[in-house]
């Protein structure tokens, strides 16, 4: 590890092997757009991919 490594460290991901969650893929929730409404628990919440391709979830 380099110096700067334990800046951008991360966990590392089990393999899916090792997974006994489901995985969905985010291309089929999104489906060629960028965000999505989901309802839960009475509310909604706005999940949005951003320019640099990261998940937001806002309320």
């Amino acid at each position: 590890m380099t110096p700067n490594d334990t800046d951008t460290a991360r966990p590392s991901q089990p393999s899916l092997a090792d997974r006994s969650q489901r995985i969905v893929e985010s291309r089929d929730l999104f489906r060629g757009d960028s965000e999505i409404l989901i309802s839960h628990d009475g509310a909604i919440y706005r999940m949005r991919i951003t320019r640099q391709g990261k998940l937001i979830l806002n309320k």
